[in-house]
C-alpha cells in the first residue's frame, strides 16, 4: 500500500489571515478575544484558540459591551456590522478578501437595479453573510432543479454571484441552467470563484487520475469546501471518507488498497495531514508521494490595526 498526498492542500491564504487576525488580537488585546461563530470551520482549530482565551459566540448579544470581537473569515450580513456598533464592540473583520469580493460585486449589481441570484448554500455562514450584505431580493439556490422552479420579477435585469467554496462541476451547472433561462444575466467568470477552492478539486480529479483506491479527505464536519472535495472523489468512483483527524481512520476502510490518496479542506492544519500520514504508516502504508500541483503564493494584508511595526 502507498500514499499519494495532494498538493495543493490545506490551509489557504484566508484561513492564514483569519487565524493570524485572532492570534494578532489576543497578542495586543489579551484575553478574552470574541469571535463571531466559528474563525474557521475546523474543530481542532477552534479548540486550539479556545484554549488561548478566545472565546466564540453565536450572537452579539454574547459579548460584553466593549470587547474586542472578530467577524469570522465567512463574513457577516450589515445587520450584524449596525449591531456591532450599536454595542460599542472593538471590531476586527477577519472576512476572507475573496469573500469581500463576492459582497462588492453583488452590491455593484444590485446598485445597478438587478435582482440577485446568489448560488449557495443555505444557512451556510458566508451566504447569510453575502445574503445580508445585499440591498434589494436575493434569491439563494445550489441546484438546476432550482434554477428551472426560480420565479423572478424582471428576467431582463438579473444577476449571479457564488459562495466561494462550492464544487466547481456544480456551479458550473448551475451557471449553465441559469443564462439558458434568462439570457441576459450578469455575472462573474466560474474563475473567480475562489482560486484555493479550485485548486483543490483539480489536486482530487488529479489523484482519481492517477488510480487511488481510496481518499481521505482531512476537514471538519461542517466545512463546505472539505465536504465538496469528498464528494468529488466519491463522483470519480472513488471511496472517500470525510475525516476530522487520524483517530478517525477505520482499519477496515484500507482492506485490500493498493493506493490511497490524503488531501486536506482549507481550514485543516498540515499537521493534521502529517498525522494522517503516520497513522497510514503504521497500518501498512510503504511510500508516501506528494504530487505536484500548482504553486500557492497568495497572501491577504492583515487589517491595519493588528499590522506589524
Amino acid at each position: 500500500m502507498d500514499v499519494r498526498l495532494a498538493n495543493p492542500r490545506g490551509f489557504c491564504a484566508g484561513v492564514d489571515r483569519a487565524i493570524e487576525i485572532v492570534e494578532r488580537a489576543l497578542e495586543l488585546h489579551g484575553a478574552p478575544v470574541y469571535v463571531l461563530h466559528e474563525i474557521v470551520h475546523n474543530r481542532h482549530v477552534v479548540e486550539d484558540l479556545s484554549g488561548r482565551g478566545v472565546k466564540f459566540v453565536d450572537d452579539l448579544t454574547e459579548v460584553p459591551p466593549g470587547s474586542v470581537t472578530i467577524f469570522s473569515a465567512h463574513g457577516v450580513s450589515d445587520v450584524v456590522v449596525r449591531t456591532a456598533t450599536e454595542r460599542g464592540l472593538r471590531v476586527i473583520d477577519a472576512t476572507c478578501p475573496l469573500v469581500t469580493k463576492v459582497h462588492v460585486q453583488a452590491q455593484n449589481y444590485a446598485g445597478k437595479g438587478h435582482e440577485v441570484v446568489l448560488i449557495g448554500h443555505p444557512g451556510h455562514p458566508e451566504v447569510e453573510g453575502t445574503r445580508g450584505r445585499i440591498p434589494g431580493p436575493v434569491y439563494v439556490l445550489s441546484t438546476v432543479d432550482e434554477v428551472d422552479n426560480l420565479v423572478v420579477r424582471d428576467p431582463e435585469r438579473l444577476a449571479y454571484v457564488t459562495q466561494t467554496t462550492l464544487s466547481i462541476d456544480d456551479t458550473r451547472d448551475v451557471i449553465d441552467a441559469l443564462v439558458r433561462r434568462y439570457p441576459r444575466i450578469q455575472g462573474p467568470e466560474l474563475k473567480d470563484i475562489c482560486y484555493a477552492t479550485q485548486n483543490r478539486q483539480n489536486a482530487v480529479k488529479r489523484l482519481a487520475d492517477e488510480g487511488i483506491d481510496l481518499l481521505l479527505v482531512i476537514g471538519s464536519k461542517n466545512s463546505s469546501n472539505s465536504n465538496r472535495l469528498a464528494e468529488l472523489g466519491g463522483r470519480r468512483g472513488v471511496p472517500s471518507f470525510l475525516i476530522d483527524d487520524a483517530r478517525e481512520i477505520e482499519p477496515a476502510w484500507l482492506k485490500g488498497k493498493r493506493r490511497i490518496g490524503v488531501t486536506a479542506g482549507a481550514s485543516a492544519p498540515e499537521s493534521l495531514v502529517q498525522r494522517v500520514l503516520a497513522r497510514l504508516t503504521e497500518l501498512g502504508a510503504e511510500d508516501v508521494r506528494e504530487m505536484q500541483g500548482v504553486p500557492e503564493n497568495v497572501e491577504f494584508k492583515l487589517p491595519d490595526e493588528l499590522a506589524r511595526r
